[in-house]
């Protein structure tokens, strides 16, 4: 609820989305509807987080 508030909104379906047929998000076991954590490294930014929604 919080990272909806924080980066939605409020609104899950304002996320930016990620398939289910990625590799990753069958990999992680996810499904429709999930929000999704990704971390990504940077030498510039250090380190980035970004959140999908799962469609």
């Amino acid at each position: 609820k919080k990272i909806i508030d924080k980066y939605a909104g409020g609104d899950k379906y304002k996320l930016p989305y990620i398939k289910r047929t990625d590799p990753v998000v069958r990999a992680l076991g996810a499904k429709h509807g999930d929000i999704i954590k990704i971390t990504r490294k940077s030498p510039t930014a250090g380190e980035s987080v970004y959140y999908r929604l799962v469609i």
